[in-house]
């Protein structure tokens, strides 16, 4: 794998880590600024979701960094395309469910990353 597709790979670990710090730790402090279309008493009450919900990031962004340290180039293209369309369906589905910039933040960033996986 080329520098270029690493670094764009580890960029979108790193925010899946960042989320999954966000939804495990900083729910009901950073929540109600992230989430503006949510009742602020909602984030008390969904803290276990909430952990739930980073622990899956933390498989993303897990996933992701994984692929990178594959040395064989091909299971490593594969294993990252795997997790960066996990990344990108789990965008979406947030997108229609949750809060519309998740599709910009989330999975924009996860698709450019695939692109240049199979670009370059």
């Amino acid at each position: 794998m080329t520098t270029l597709k690493e670094i764009f790979i580890g960029i979108i670990a790193l925010e899946h880590f960042f989320i999954m710090f966000m939804e495990m730790f900083l729910w009901e402090k950073r929540g109600p600024s992230i989430f503006k279309n949510f009742d602020k008493d909602l984030f008390s009450n969904t803290i276990p979701m909430a952990k739930n919900m980073g622990i899956y990031n933390s498989f993303l962004g897990a996933g992701l960094t994984w692929s990178i340290f594959i040395t064989d180039p091909i299971w490593s293209v594969n294993i990252a395309t795997f997790f960066l369309v996990c990344a990108i369906v789990a965008g979406i589905y947030a997108t229609l469910t949750a809060e519309k910039s998740v599709f910009v933040k989330q999975s924009l960033p996860a698709l450019i990353a695939l692109i240049i996986l199979h670009a370059i």
